[in-house]
């Protein structure tokens, strides 16, 4: 039988001693966590693994011994090492060796129990696998649910050692927070013996932020309790709150706020990486806000803006008005039904002069209305473009009118086309469907352009909302900290000596770690893919401007 011994690679210079760890026995693996040097009294280590084991609740016990011959071998030192077996009896023991000068190393197995079959040895295999503590603690293992060119069995039991390794690794914590300045009965070698790592700003900042957090947390339960008022659920408010790009952004922006400074710990790591994720998030929104902020300002951009405003809708409004005309004469030498061209072309061009009205009678607040969606990008870049997303909504509302009036007309011709081409199957050319489909794709056409200006502000708000920027940057600066698997590579293979790997980890790829942390994004706009747009423009179907109910949300 072959088992597996991991061993970790900080121990390896370590002074010899016992082996602590964990036996999965589903596995035939051991998992040794740290080394305990002599001089020891063995009711203390047994009181010490007690501990360890009801906080962490792995099961750690003393796998075997562990001999580092710095000089020449010691028969006395051998013969100690073994009768701790009687001590601490576990099966099967294990007796790790590194002879001098590092090269040579032997690895047994014996089992005190009589072997179950005939002639079957009385020692195990041992196949040692060196691991990096430190990265195999810190790092989150995405295991793939299938693995290529495998087997589900070889599948199945693959994965399962490695998720034992790094569960135990990840749970047995506890056990790596003395080192060798401590005055504790016991010693002990692993990843933080020569020191724990901390940081003097980071536990400062630790101290500071529970006050902080607790008073943040009580303004925001206020302002959401305001928010939940029976005032902002009657139907003119609750109907613009739910429809407002503005209203859901501040609304998404409240929930991140919550998150950020709840006072409630993490649960499990993927909770701490939600949240630090929500803590980057709102951090880039913020900078890039104040750096609109400070370019809106500076050099009276905004005036300029304003001034330029009310000229490009004059421009606008004039464009269209000459297609309308256009179109109530005769288009391309068509020959039109004039008392509908007439009918149409007079409503939409009422249409257009009220909007004109409207932009001249708001032209003196115009400035104002800029410096106030300059100054929301105080809030972050996502309010500013959401806040911009519902001024073109409204400046634009004549448009949408123009085209759910065209697009009922024309899902009106396409039926009644439909009818005949089920009377006709097909052998008559129809000269007015032609006339349809030019007339609607002018429209149409100014349609689009609005929901794409739309769409590349919806697409940035939920980019910078659900872009899991720690997560990114984990996986670029500290790569073992997001683990798609390990890899093993060979140390040493030689013929009456035990088999040695390392093992390394392979980083989780960027793709997969924009899937796996990628926040939840809001947003009251639909989603239409091109071809969902391009099918409801064909069939005449209305395009909202807003999330309906029968919608999937994200």
């Amino acid at each position: 039988m072959v088992l597996k011994a991991f061993f970790p690679t900080c121990c390896v210079s370590a002074d010899s001693g016992l082996l602590v760890g964990r036996w999965v026995p589903e596995q035939s693996s051991a998992v040794v966590l740290a080394v305990l040097h002599f001089p020891f009294i063995p009711i203390q280590v047994k009181q010490l693994l007690a501990q360890v084991r009801q906080a962490s609740q792995v099961g750690v016990a003393v796998l075997g011994t562990w001999c580092h011959c710095r000089q020449e071998p010691e028969e006395s030192l051998r013969r100690f090492l073994e009768s701790l077996g009687a001590v601490f009896p576990h099966e099967p023991w294990l007796r790790l060796c590194r002879e001098r000068g590092g090269t040579f190393w032997s690895c047994e197995a014996t089992r005190r129990q009589a072997p179950t079959a005939p002639g079957a040895p009385g020692e195990d295999q041992v196949m040692l696998i060196f691991y990096d503590q430190r990265q195999v603690l810190l790092s989150q293992l995405h295991l793939p649910t299938v693995l290529p060119d495998r087997q589900a069995g070889a599948t199945t039991a693959s994965t399962g050692v490695l998720a034992a390794v790094f569960d135990t690794v990840a749970r047995s914590e506890v056990l790596f927070r003395s080192d060798r300045f401590d005055e504790g009965p016991v010693r002990l070698s692993h990843w933080q013996s020569e020191g724990v790592e901390a940081s003097i700003l980071a536990e400062l900042a630790r101290r500071a932020s529970g006050p902080i957090c607790l008073l943040l947390a009580s303004l925001l339960s206020l302002v959401s309790a305001v928010s939940a008022c029976r005032v902002f659920k009657l139907w003119p408010l609750s109907f613009l709150g739910s429809k407002l790009s503005t209203c859901e952004q501040l609304r998404h922006r409240l929930e991140h706020l919550t998150l950020i400074f709840s006072t409630r710990k993490a649960e499990n790591p993927a909770q701490l990486t939600r949240k630090a994720n929500t803590v980057a998030s709102v951090l880039l929104d913020v900078a890039l806000g104040l750096m609109l902020l400070s370019w809106l300002h500076g050099r009276s951009r905004i005036g300029h803006l304003a001034d330029a405003l009310v000229p490009v809708a004059d421009h606008v409004a004039e464009e269209l008005q000459h297609l309308l005309q256009w179109l109530m004469g005769a288009p391309a030498g068509l020959k039109m039904n004039r008392a509908l061209d007439q009918v149409l072309g007079r409503f939409f061009l009422y249409h257009i002069h009220l909007w004109i009205s409207y932009i001249h009678l708001m032209s003196p607040f115009v400035e104002h209305i800029l410096w106030h969606v300059g100054l929301s990008a105080c809030l972050g870049l996502t309010v500013a473009l959401s806040l911009l997303s519902d001024i073109i909504a409204l400046l634009t509302f004549h448009i949408y009118c123009f085209y759910v009036y065209g697009a009922r007309l024309y899902c009106l011709k396409i039926h009644g086309l439909s009818s005949l081409w089920r009377l006709f199957r097909g052998k008559k050319w129809n000269v007015l469907r032609q006339r349809v489909d030019s007339c609607s794709y002018d429209l149409d056409q100014l349609r689009l352009l609005v929901v794409a200006v739309q769409g590349l502000i919806h697409l940035l708000v939920d980019l910078i909302n659900s872009l899991p920027l720690y997560s990114l940057g984990l996986r670029l600066c500290r790569p073992y900290r997001l683990a798609a698997g390990v890899k093993f590579r060979v140390l040493q293979h030689k013929a009456g000596r035990p088999l040695r790997l390392l093992m390394q980890i392979n980083p989780l790829p960027y793709s997969r770690v924009v899937h796996t942390y990628r926040l939840p994004s809001c947003g009251c706009h639909p989603k239409h893919s091109w071809g969902a747009l391009c099918r409801k423009l064909f069939l005449g179907e209305l395009i909202y401007p807003w999330r309906q109910r029968g919608d999937k949300q994200d």
